[in-house]
């Protein structure tokens, strides 16, 4: 929650500065297709929100409809009034998740579409919300940017999310220090597709923040297109 708390300020600062651009720049596309940078603060202080319901208890959210339609609703906001809110849901998390006795981290919780996680996985949930939201915003924060230690342990979170999944083929994937990752379906008569990139880019392809930029399929193959998450 330390390293949570960190990113969050980051990205305060950050989207605080968007200020001297008058609030047209949170009504401004966001990298996000469809969404503006507004969309992306409201879901921000909205998922916290949700985190709070999820670490207290209760369902995420009360439906995939009024998740959405809280999102729409914010999205116009002035910039003040959105970083006052992200700032304030974070704090909420913040206090919600000091009060989790250390038992109770290990206990199972639900998130949305029925998927469960033990209450431990939370805050590294609300960090990968935080740190490529950040990046979504497209205010100058980048991918090659992000700390290394998060990127490695996104990647790791999405060759796990991915394996087994028959809509992507076998993939190895590596990089020019060495470090792997194998993810994907588990057959294929060829072997895996074998892809290379900076850690970076390869985490930017994976969580749908890229087509393949910096990403290489090596033997002459094609990079897959990866299905959204």
């Amino acid at each position: 929650m330390a390293t949570v708390r960190a990113a969050t300020d980051g990205l305060l600062d950050r989207a605080a500065g968007l200020g001297a651009l008058g609030d047209d720049a949170v009504r401004a596309p966001s990298a996000l297709p469809g969404w503006t940078r507004g969309h992306v603060l409201t879901h921000l202080a909205r998922n916290a929100d949700a985190l709070v319901n999820v670490l207290s208890g209760r369902p995420m959210y009360a439906s995939a409809e009024a998740r959405d339609a809280d999102i729409e609703a914010g999205a116009a906001r002035p910039l003040a009034e959105q970083l006052d809110d992200v700032r304030a849901t974070a704090a909420r998390l913040a206090e919600t998740a000091a009060g989790i006795p250390a038992d109770g981290w290990s206990a199972r919780c639900e998130l949305r579409g029925g998927v469960t996680d033990v209450m431990a996985r939370i805050p590294f949930r609300r960090l990968v919300e935080v740190e490529l939201h950040h990046v979504d915003l497209d205010a100058g924060y980048t991918l090659d940017q992000l700390p290394d230690d998060f990127v490695a342990r996104e990647i790791d979170f999405l060759t796990a999310r991915f394996a087994g999944n028959d809509e992507v083929p076998p993939l190895s994937l590596s990089t020019p220090a060495g470090e792997t990752w194998t993810t994907g379906a588990r057959e294929s008569a060829g072997g895996p597709v074998r892809v290379t990139g900076a850690p970076y880019a390869l985490m930017g392809w994976l969580a749908g923040r890229t087509t393949g930029t910096g990403v290489h399929a090596l033997d002459g193959a094609v990079l897959p297109v990866l299905p959204p998450l």
